[in-house]
């Protein structure tokens, strides 16, 4: 009986030995894991704080307050006018302007922010309609802006002194805009939209939104939400932007070389020797909306706009890498709303949006540039091929270059500023070939030049450059 109580003891202890190594080593495998867990954490971390272009916007940025402010408005404003029934536009939504006080402790309007900020959303109705125009869905427009609230921002204003932040996912643009713009834009909004509604190609750029932040003794801060020309996608190799005018209207070769991704400009064009590889029917495509945008134009009395265009290289590809060689960007989940949903789906989806947008609770998605131009796009001529417009040879057949084009910079009326500018430029220079000329003269020249380089097309009326 005894020898059976010992080997009983010594069984026993044998299994608690057992168990304990069972233990060490399941603590073992645990931080290994929780190790691995932890690098890929801090790996995922690293890839988010890497941007597309220009600067990140983390805490520690000095413009990472204005950011979070108008991400904010963006959220709550867009997500509560989508989730309206929609009505038939009235005169008065065109100059509707509504207002919202955020604060830390947050009331029925609001929630609460961790910041004290006024913000303005103008014509909040009109707005939405163009962002259905443009097949933008709503969810997806959420969570492009404000899924995550680091954003990239263009490392240094241009000549207009704008700033321009870039969504994580690369297909919009928040642009600050000086306040004559946003009191023309609201002038003439009623026009740009029933131009876009009867010109569903059109070349002008995309308004999605109209917006206003303050800060506490700080100054107003308008700012614009547009769409990017440019693709995620792809890379641009070349980047051109086009008046028509001649003064001061070449970027020193010399610097190009350097400076990847630099913006040449008219004269650049002309010395390189480029021109619109144009097929007849993308041609008559080209210039029939080329001269609708521009009559548009001169008719409202603008000035001063250009033609952006990006070339890829289809040869060339991406295996260059001048898309991600400084950066990755945020893909988000989207939440999907169907194209018509009922309100109720489309309400609750929205919500699913703007919980995820939260800025308390950021994504942990992974990094990846997209891989494909968004679907908003597809439909439009010219956006059709991998976001673009393809070159094509006198038979229609495809060539190697894809044209990432459209007119930006329309919101500079024909005002007694330009007047003066033209007043004594025209002094110094040939007073037609410099950027300040009155809208027709302006639209007339823009229009030959572009068209004068198609392929196969009459330069006889192209503007006299040199």
């Amino acid at each position: 009986m005894e020898a059976d109580v010992r080997r009983a003891s010594v069984e026993e202890g044998r299994e608690r030995e057992k168990e304990k190594e069972r233990e060490r080593e399941k603590r073992r495998r645990s931080g290994s894991a929780g190790r691995r867990e932890r690098r890929e954490v801090e790996g995922r971390e690293g890839e988010e704080q890497r941007v597309m272009v220009g600067n990140l916007i983390g805490e520690g940025h000095a413009n990472y307050v204005l950011m979070y402010n108008m991400l904010t408005g963006i959220r709550i404003a867009v997500s509560r006018w989508q989730a309206k029934l929609k009505k038939p536009l009235v005169d008065e939504d065109y100059g509707a302007c509504h207002k919202y006080s955020f604060d830390f402790i947050g009331n029925e309007l609001t929630p609460s922010a961790k910041y004290d900020f006024k913000f303005k959303d103008y014509s909040p109705w009109v707005f939405r309609e163009l962002r259905d125009h443009f097949r933008i869905d709503p969810a997806d427009y959420l969570l492009s802006l404000t899924a995550n609230y680091i954003l990239s921002e263009l490392g240094s204003p241009g000549k207009s002194g704008s700033f321009f932040y870039f969504s994580k996912d690369y297909r919009f643009i928040i642009k600050t805009i000086h306040h004559t713009e946003h009191k023309f834009l609201r002038k003439v909004l009623k026009e740009y939209h029933q131009h876009v509604l009867k010109n569903p190609h059109t070349l002008l750029s995309r308004f999605y939104g109209l917006h206003r932040v303050k800060l506490p003794r700080g100054r107003k801060i308008h700012f614009l939400v547009m769409n990017n020309l440019f693709p995620p996608h792809r890379d641009i190799h070349e980047t051109y932007d086009l008046k028509g005018s001649a003064i001061g209207r070449e970027y020193p070769e010399e610097k190009a070389a350097q400076k990847s991704g630099a913006v040449l400009k008219d004269l650049n064009w002309l010395h390189r020797g480029r021109h619109f590889e144009l097929g007849p029917e993308k041609r008559m495509y080209f210039e029939e909306q080329l001269k609708r945008d521009t009559e548009f134009l001169k008719r409202l009395g603008i000035m001063d706009y250009s033609l952006l265009i990006g070339l890829h290289d289809l040869g060339r590809g991406n295996k260059e890498n001048l898309r991600d060689g400084m950066l990755t960007v945020f893909q988000p989940d989207t939440v999907k709303v169907r194209r018509k949903p009922t309100m109720i789906q489309q309400a609750s989806a929205l919500r699913k949006a703007v919980h995820k947008a939260d800025p308390k609770s950021l994504s942990d998605a992974k990094s990846g540039l997209p891989e494909q131009e968004g679907a908003e796009r597809k439909h439009l001529i010219f956006y059709q091929d991998e976001g673009g417009f393809r070159a094509t040879d006198g038979e229609n057949k495809p060539l190697d270059t894809i044209y990432y084009l459209g007119i930006i910079d329309i919101l500079t009326p024909y005002n007694s500023v330009k007047r003066i500018e033209h007043f004594f430029k025209g002094i110094q220079h040939d007073k037609h070939m410099i950027s300040a000329v009155p809208p027709n003269e302006y639209g007339d020249r823009f229009l030959n030049f572009l068209t004068s380089f198609i392929r196969g097309a009459d330069t006889s009326h192209r503007p006299k450059m040199e």
